[in-house]
């Protein structure tokens, strides 16, 4: 039988796994049905600045909500449309936005925030 601490490290295991296997992919909380197809994770890609466009570089630092609908699209697979976003859950869009906020962070300051963070 395990206890609460063996089983809370063992969620943590799996969370820090799953991180590992592609800090880039999220396993959505509340899955996104489309038709007869279930979204239960997403992965995103780094953007070009061509797919920046029409979005305002300081709504998306700050996550906003319509700038990130304009984008999460143009960078998701699978592919998110603009609806999709809409109905995702905050917690979800929370996570998506985390993953998109750390491919506007330069490359120097990650440096400094993991030997910070050793």
């Amino acid at each position: 039988m395990k206890t609460n601490k063996q089983t809370n490290t063992q969620d943590a295991v799996d969370v820090v796994a799953e991180l590992v296997e592609d800090p880039n992919t999220h396993t959505l909380d509340t899955p996104l049905v489309r038709g007869n197809q279930t979204i239960d994770k997403v992965t995103l890609r780094k953007p070009k600045s061509g797919e920046l466009r029409g979005a305002s570089l300081s709504d998306l630092v700050n996550l906003d909500v319509v700038a990130l609908s304009k984008v999460l699209p143009r960078i998701s697979t699978p592919t998110l449309t603009e609806q999709d976003v809409a109905n995702i859950d905050p917690a979800d869009l929370v996570m998506l936005g985390g993953i998109f906020a750390g491919f506007l962070t330069p490359k120097a300051v990650k440096s400094k925030l993991e030997s910070l963070n050793g």
